[in-house]
Order: structure tokens, then C-alpha cells, then sequence
């Protein structure tokens, strides 16, 4: 990767000046600069970032506050990856937030009419623009939040959800290479299990955030692609229906899918929430996304095995 570098905006203001304090934190936030430390916050070095500090450092100084601007090739004790996975944690966490509230809208739709509903997914899908303006390095999670956008806009429109769509032959995907999402959760895991378990015995994953960047992979489990979510159907079950997968175990599993995954308790099945929680542990010990889909899969084996019992 390109050795990047850095602006570093540092400062300080007067004790009593909490309206510039509050002003500068919410400018800040607009622009997507994280912190570093309480007083110190940092951008990619790009013009508009350069020319947005200048500002900042103006109105700070003129609130009789301090600030210097510095671009720097190296922060000290932290490598560009390290600085870059700080701007992506907190982009998810603001992702996370969309997420949530339209899972919320979603599942308590039954409690406001169409015009509500209207605006709420409005104001979600503006929120995600903005965050989405500010996701310098690509966040993993904004395909999470656009999915469930994509769910919640499908749910406001039901005539325009896409026609039922056609069986496919697993013998046509065989040796296959198959993209998804990095830091894989319950339904990239459990879609992996079954796509070598009944699809594709040989497939090879790979990890990637554009599918246009691996133009022979076929992506599964990412927003606007064929195998992800389409209709109320997570992944998993869209991958069961488009191959006619009928096994028992299978059908019980992707019910379990759906409801740790969408949150929506359609199946009222609970078996995989505890896979799903056992997955987000492991993303935090450091396992790479190879290891951390071979565990998942290997839960899923675990599981299909005791449902077939």
C-alpha cells in the first residue's frame, strides 16, 4: 500500500468556552476527522481536508483558543493501517447507528402508517450519504447499513420487489472463486458453509470490499449483487432458494440465519445468535478473514450435524 500521510489539527481553548468547544467537536464529526488524543484530531492529507483545518484553526484562535496544523508522513506509535482502522471503527460505529434504527422501523412498522415510515427511511437514507461522504478508507460495515437500507425501501415499496427468480444448476459452479465482505458474521459464515456443503465443494473465498476489483469472483452477501439480500430473504436463504436446496436440516438452518442475522424474530429460531455473538468475539482477537470464515464454517458443520441427528 502507498505510504500515506497526514494532517494533524492541535489545539486548545479556554476553559469557559464550551459553545466553541461544542461548534468545533460537531464541525469535526461533519468532516470525519478522528481523534488522537482530547485535543487532536486527524484527517487524510488531502486539499479540502487542508483547507477545512485552516478554517478551524481560524475560528479557534479567534475564540481565543490555540491551533496549529501539521502534515505529517508518520504518527508516532502508529503505522497507516492502524490510523486507517480508527477512521473505519468509527464510520462503523456510525453505520451501526443507521443499521439500527432502520432494524427498528422495520420491525415495529405495524405501529406507523405509510407516510412515517416514508420519512423515517428518508431521514436513514440521508444519514448513510453523509457518513458514506466521509468513509475514506471504505468501511466494511457500510454494506451492512446499505443492505438493510435496500430491505427497508423494498418494504415501502412492495410492487417494485424483484420477480421470483430462477433455479440455477450447482453443477455450473463448480472450482469456483467467491468474494465477500471482510470480518464475516453469521450470514457470510453460514453462506460459506453452504456453498461448500451443496453448491460448490471446491470453492476458494476471498475477501474484498468491490467486486469490480475481482471481476472472476462471484460476490455473495454484498449490496446491489445476485446472491445477498433480496426481499425479506438474508443471503443464506437466498442462496437455498436460487439452488433448490431442500434438505430438512438446511431449511431449519436458515431460519436460524434470518433471525440472528435480520434481527426480526420472523422464525422465533434462536440457535444462531450464539454463533453469531461467538464470531463478533473472535473478529476482536485479530484472526484474519480466512480464519475467522473457516471457524464459522466449522460451527455451521457442528450445527447441521446435530440438526440432522
Amino acid at each position: 500500500m502507498k505510504k500515506l500521510s497526514w494532517l494533524l489539527l492541535l489545539y486548545g481553548l479556554p476553559a469557559k468556552g464550551n459553545t466553541a468547544r461544542v461548534g468545533l467537536w460537531r464541525k469535526l464529526k461533519r468532516y470525519g476527522a478522528v481523534p488522537l488524543r482530547a485535543s487532536a484530531y486527524v484527517l487524510p492529507d488531502r486539499p479540502e481536508h487542508y483547507e477545512r483545518f485552516q478554517w478551524l484553526a481560524t475560528e479557534i484562535k479567534e475564540s481565543g483558543g490555540e491551533a496549529t496544523l501539521i502534515r505529517v508522513a508518520e504518527i508516532e506509535a502508529m503505522n497507516d493501517e492502524q490510523i486507517i482502522q480508527m477512521f473505519n471503527e468509527a464510520r462503523a460505529a456510525e453505520y451501526k447507528e443507521v443499521s439500527e434504527a432502520c432494524q427498528a422501523a422495520i420491525t415495529d412498522r405495524k405501529g406507523m402508517d405509510q407516510a412515517e415510515l416514508t420519512v423515517e427511511f428518508g431521514k436513514h437514507r440521508r444519514r448513510f450519504q453523509e457518513i458514506k461522504e466521509v468513509d475514506y478508507f471504505r468501511s466494511p460495515a457500510a454494506d451492512d447499513a446499505q443492505m438493510i437500507l435496500q430491505r427497508f425501501e423494498k418494504m415501502l415499496n412492495p410492487k417494485g420487489r424483484t420477480a421470483k427468480q430462477p433455479r440455477l444448476a450447482a453443477k455450473d459452479f463448480q472450482g469456483r472463486t467467491w468474494l465477500t465482505r471482510p470480518q464475516p458474521g453469521i450470514d457470510r459464515a453460514g453462506s460459506a458453509w453452504l456453498i461448500r456443503k451443496f453448491i460448490d465443494p471446491k470453492a476458494k473465498f476471498v475477501f474484498g470490499s468491490e467486486p469490480l476489483e475481482h471481476p472472476k469472483a462471484l460476490p455473495f452477501d454484498m449490496a446491489d449483487v445476485e446472491f445477498s439480500h433480496h426481499g425479506d430473504d438474508c443471503t443464506f436463504e437466498t442462496l437455498v432458494k436460487r439452488f433448490g436446496i431442500a434438505d430438512r436440516a438446511v431449511l431449519k438452518m436458515a431460519e436460524m440465519v434470518h433471525d440472528a442475522d435480520l434481527e426480526d424474530e420472523k422464525f422465533q429460531r434462536t440457535e444462531c445468535i450464539g454463533i453469531n455473538a461467538v464470531l463478533a468475539g473472535w473478529q476482536k482477537t485479530g484472526l484474519s478473514d480466512g480464519e475467522l470464515l473457516a471457524r464459522g464454517v466449522d460451527c455451521f458443520e457442528g450445527l447441521y450435524n446435530h440438526l440432522r441427528k
